[in-house]
């Protein structure tokens, strides 16, 4: 019988946060194609989602792949979507929107770090209002420095 080889997988904490998002528009954290996620805070000037990605070490460039039922895309190309208005369940919303939140800035050197503070979260923040007023929406530039350690 042929031995398997297990595959370890470390939970790592990740945090998004909305910076001046537009008013009156629910958001939501998209998790697999259909379910969504209420922020764990949501103020006037801020809204965050907190959730876990498993990380998988293997052969990859970088070492390692993001999974998870928040991790959407290919490996190398991993992505979080959040939605926003009718996409995140808002009745009232004239619209429905995505955010597309890159992982690819998520380093090896940035999960030890992560790892060895114990209670580490990784994040990333966005401005929440687009050019013309509406929700952030497409794929959205991130705030400097990109993710960090919180």
């Amino acid at each position: 019988m042929p031995v398997s080889k297990k595959t370890s997988a470390e939970t790592l904490s990740l945090r998004i946060t909305v910076v001046d998002p537009p008013p009156n528009i629910l958001w939501a954290l998209q998790l697999g194609q259909d379910e969504v996620v209420k922020p764990t805070l949501n103020t006037k000037s801020r809204i965050s989602f907190d959730f876990t990605v498993e990380v998988i070490e293997d052969s990859s460039t970088a070492g390692f792949r993001l999974r998870g039922p928040a991790v959407q895309g290919r490996p190398g190309e991993r992505f979080v979507y959040l939605r926003m208005g009718a996409y995140a369940g808002q009745v009232d919303a004239p619209a429905g929107w995505r955010a597309k939140i890159g992982l690819e800035g998520i380093s090896h050197k940035l999960i030890k770090a992560a790892k060895a503070k114990g209670s580490g979260v990784l994040e990333v923040q966005f401005a929440g209002t687009g050019p013309k007023g509406g929700p952030a929406c497409a794929t959205v530039p991130l705030l400097k420095p990109g993710w960090h350690l919180s």
